[in-house]
């Protein structure tokens, strides 16, 4: 099932922990708090679980959100890729 992970952690170290966890799972980084891919449930609850022990007793907010492939396919993205001769100006 195709899924959304996003968060909010304040501790950088945590924070990169966190990032890293959601890559080893295969997740592919779509902006700095948030990853989307494709888990299966027990994946899902597995990474949730591991991500909860990350964060220990630091603040955070971690949702994962599980979407249907119906609903993936309806999806809507608008995405501009900044251009190298745009910085050199």
């Amino acid at each position: 099932m195709k899924v959304l992970l996003i968060y909010d952690i304040e501790h950088d170290g945590t924070r990169t922990k966190i990032a890293d966890l959601c890559l080893d799972y295969g997740l592919d980084r779509v902006q700095y708090s948030s990853f989307e891919g494709t888990l299966r449930r027990t994946h899902q609850e597995e990474l949730m679980l591991k991500i909860r022990k990350k964060l220990g007793k630091r603040s955070g907010d971690v949702r994962l959100i599980p979407i249907c492939a119906q609903d993936w396919a309806n999806r809507l993205i608008v995405k501009n890729e900044a251009d190298k001769t745009d910085n050199e100006q």
